[in-house]
């Protein structure tokens, strides 16, 4: 072997290593692609599906791309690039005669179709192959998308021309499948956490209002009662010869007054007890507690605690989800009340303050409770 055989097989072996390279680093690209998609859009799948689509057709210079999901009416398409118009389903009868999704199906393997004109015949054709021919779709390429060797949906790429995939393309992006169907999973998974934690915070809402329904009655009797009693006052101001109109008008602008009132009430509990994700907002710091605090006065009251507030009057804008913030507080409030239920009624003092610090704010909830024992919070047999 002379050195220039050396020299030549040295180069090819370079060659190769580059061109694996290229394809590790190309297909690396297109999987932080989805991710970065995944992490702009945790509670929107469709920017995660046209990422799929997008990045899958980049990878196998494609012309057409289109990603269906399994569900069990179908196969649902949920995102397509430069894909004419083909069905927004197919039932799952399509299984039931031969075609490129019952092969995908009964296989789990990429099913690749080099000419669809020569592979199949009249007979043989299923709507997916016969709507792909009519839109001058010549080679075609379906690869499954996998979990726990369950089929959850499909990848399919295809090009106006016969030009079949190789076998790099084919397995690139069989790689890239199982990637992003694993990334879809954990996808998946979070979001059924994050349902599941909506539910609990739901079911903790519903239970701790309902342990303030007497607190509640109570808030929306006394400005109910208090418009009874201005509307009986106006009727006597009316029947009066002359009548009294100022005082009419005055009583009229009283049962304004306790309505309005009343329907903050409403307001709050509807608030609380309505099941919505979680949504960031610009709120009130102070005005969230003063919700929270007006509920909860009376269940103060019968229980002979004094609730005052301490509130900074310029404090800086906050983005949270009201709900959620408002939740903490009433369960610190009741926490609170319950936990002065042994201390003299004389000493029962509840203190709900609020500060503006270098991070932001902050909220404190004191009482005169008998506080926690540190065996309680550290004990070595839990």
């Amino acid at each position: 072997m002379n050195k220039l055989e050396t020299g030549e097989e040295a180069g090819h072996v370079r060659s190769n290593l580059q061109k694996e390279l290229a394809k590790v680093l190309q297909q690396r690209a297109a999987i932080s692609a989805v991710l970065r998609a995944i992490a702009n859009s945790p509670h929107d799948l469709q920017p995660i599906f046209d990422t799929i689509v997008e990045r899958a057709v980049d990878l196998c210079r494609a012309g057409v791309g289109g990603f269906r999901l399994s569900e069990e009416a179908g196969f649902r398409l949920v995102a397509s690039k430069r894909s004419p118009a083909v069905s927004e389903m197919y039932p799952r009868s399509i299984l039931e005669r031969e075609g490129v999704i019952a092969r995908l199906c009964a296989t789990k393997s990429p099913v690749h179709i080099p000419d669809l004109a020569t592979d199949f015949d009249g007979n043989s054709m299923g709507e997916p192959e016969r709507e792909a021919i009519s839109t001058g779709v010549r080679t075609l390429l379906i690869v499954p998308m996998l979990r726990n060797d369950e089929l959850i949906g499909m990848l399919s790429l295809a090009r106006q021309r016969v030009e079949p995939f190789t076998e790099n393309e084919i397995e690139l992006i069989t790689d890239f499948a199982a990637e992003t169907g694993i990334a879809l999973e954990i996808t998946r998974r979070e979001r059924e956490l994050r349902e599941l934690q909506m539910e609990l915070a739901h079911a903790n809402r519903v239970a701790t209002m309902g342990h303030l329904t007497a607190s509640i009655t109570h808030q929306l009797r006394q400005p109910m009662t208090a418009a009874g009693i201005s509307a009986s006052a106006t009727l006597r101001w009316l029947e009066r010869t002359p009548p009294d109109l100022a005082n009419a008008r005055e009583s009229l602008a009283e049962i304004v007054g306790a309505t309005d009132r009343a329907s903050k009430v409403v307001d709050s509990i509807g608030s609380f007890m309505r099941k919505a994700s979680p949504r960031k907002e610009r709120l009130d710091l102070n005005e969230s507690i003063l919700g929270v605090v007006a509920l909860t006065r009376s269940e103060a009251i019968k229980h002979g605690v004094v609730m005052r507030t301490e509130l900074a009057p310029r404090l800086p804008g906050i983005h949270g989800d009201r709900v959620q913030l408002q939740q903490v507080m009433l369960n610190l409030i009741v926490n609170a009340i319950q936990a002065m239920s042994g201390v003299a009624e004389e000493r029962r003092d509840l203190l709900i303050s609020s500060a503006a610090t270098e991070e932001g704010a902050r909220v404190e909830v004191r009482d005169t409770g008998p506080g926690l024992q540190a065996e309680t919070l550290f004990s070595p047999g839990l």
